[in-house]
């Protein structure tokens, strides 16, 4: 037996694992050192865009009364908001230096279709001296109509409803965290727009069956990605003023602020991403073991992890998922729910079928599902042993999933269940395969991303 370290981002454990086990993980990444400095210059210096302060100064000599929104992203993104790395009082602070009253800045939660952060919930990853300020802080609410504008269609048809706070705002700041994405390519940029602020109705466009059933909507990839070049579209019909986007290293420690225009700011991070993100790999493995990581607040969230391990997995193999779930709800909201559970009933094959002929009326959530879909091409719904102790056990009569408290019941933590469903994993692979399994673990979860090396 090997040790492997487990990093959730919130807690982190030591995990026993066969000895023969390859271990796979983010190139090391040099983190910034002086951060607070770095991201100040990152400010005064932004790649193709007046510096910050200049910016608002031109802004409200040319109109003394201007509003500014400074949109932030929810707490399912590990985005350094507070502490020596925090972005958002630099930011604020700038504004306020260049002549913006605090009462005209406000801070929009970009929170797309999940639910509204609590005050409680702010006060955990923002800095204390945001609320000193005084700012008023607004959730983005995706359902109601009277806080959404039309800004517009584009080349996938449909209206783009857009939150009215930022569509009507005068000077416009997203910040965001850079990191792979399971449909999108990466995060960030373009994504704090849509589908941070959009309705709930123009995410059913961007989330589509037909878009996500695209082989380039997946992680780390940009071009012909249905999904990105779409957000890029439905962002650019109300634009920005400047982006702050960061990008993390495998222990959520800061390796690049990137300042500035919209896309050529974004692509510069997600260079920065893809130098280390990317994992060279040759073969496939009988089983992989890998985990949700810190975005794995519930079951909806941890498809992110899972699909990681898609190019790593052998027909037929098994996945060894972690997560510790953190939300309320550990599974997910009533439409995830519902479509997970017909992913169930109907198995992968049927599922994709149905949501993809054009008669199928579009479910909210139902995306999440369809990246489950994905895996379960590969994979059979009971070769996923699901490791987590927030779902409830009767959950897992509809969840396509193993629940690995079946397997090792008598665990008395998360390590020990891991450890457990793992050796059960490895018996019964070795008694079908005939020979010792080969095995794969994905230390970094749903960011370090598994690419071919071509042949």
């Amino acid at each position: 037996m090997k040790e492997v370290k487990l990093n959730f981002g919130h807690v982190s454990f030591p995990l026993k694992v066969p000895g023969h086990t390859d271990t796979f993980g983010m190139k090391k990444a040099p983190i910034l050192s002086n951060a607070e400095e770095k991201i100040r210059e990152a400010l005064t210096n932004p790649i193709d865009c007046l510096p910050l302060r200049t910016l608002v100064s031109q802004k409200l000599q040319a109109k003394p009364e201007a509003n500014a929104v400074v949109v932030i992203s929810d707490n399912t993104r590990p985005v350094p908001y507070s502490g020596n790395s925090g972005i958002l009082f630099p930011v604020v602070e700038k504004m306020i230096k260049a002549g913006l009253q605090p009462s005209r800045l406000r801070l929009l939660v970009a929170t797309g279709t999940h639910k509204a952060m609590s005050e409680n919930e702010l006060k955990k990853i923002l800095d204390p001296r945001i609320f000193n300020l005084g700012l008023q802080i607004i959730n983005h609410d995706c359902r109601k109509s009277s806080e959404l504008v039309s800004v517009g269609k584009t080349e996938l048809g449909g209206e783009i409803l857009l939150n009215r706070v930022y569509v009507e705002s005068d000077i416009k700041i997203l910040t965001g965290l850079v990191e792979s994405h399971f449909m999108a390519g990466v995060s960030g940029g373009r994504k704090s727009i849509c589908p941070g602020l959009l309705s709930e109705e123009s995410t059913y466009i961007l989330h589509s069956g037909p878009v996500l059933s695209s082989p380039n909507a997946s992680d780390l990839i940009l071009d012909g990605n249905p999904v990105h070049e779409e957000a890029l579209r439905v962002a650019k019909l109300t634009g920005c003023d400047m982006i702050v986007n960061v990008t993390l290293d495998s222990n959520y420690k800061l390796t690049g602020v990137f300042a500035g225009n919209l896309e050529s700011a974004h692509l510069a991070a997600v260079k920065k991403l893809q130098s280390y993100a990317a994992i060279p790999v040759k073969k496939k493995y009988d089983l992989v073991i890998s985990h949700a990581g810190f975005v794995g607040v519930n079951h909806y969230q941890a498809a992110k992890g899972a699909l990681t391990c898609y190019p790593l997995l052998k027909r037929g193999g098994i996945c060894l998922l972690a997560a510790s779930h953190t939300d309320l709800d550990p599974i997910g909201g009533t439409n995830y729910k519902r479509m997970v559970r017909l992913l169930g009933e109907l198995g992968e094959e049927k599922f994709t079928k149905k949501i993809l002929d054009p008669s199928w009326i579009f479910v909210p959530e139902q995306w999440e599902a369809q990246m489950w879909a994905r895996l379960f091409k590969k994979i059979p719904p009971e070769n996923l042993i699901y490791c987590s102790l927030e779902i409830p056990e009767e959950s897992f009569s509809w969840l396509p999933a193993e629940d690995a408290r079946a397997i090792a019941p008598e665990s008395k933590n998360l390590q020990e269940l891991m450890e457990k469903s793992i050796a059960w994993a490895v018996k019964k692979l070795r008694h079908s395969l005939g020979r010792e399994p080969q095995i794969a673990f994905l230390s970094d979860g749903p960011y370090g991303i598994p690419v071919e090396k071509a042949k």
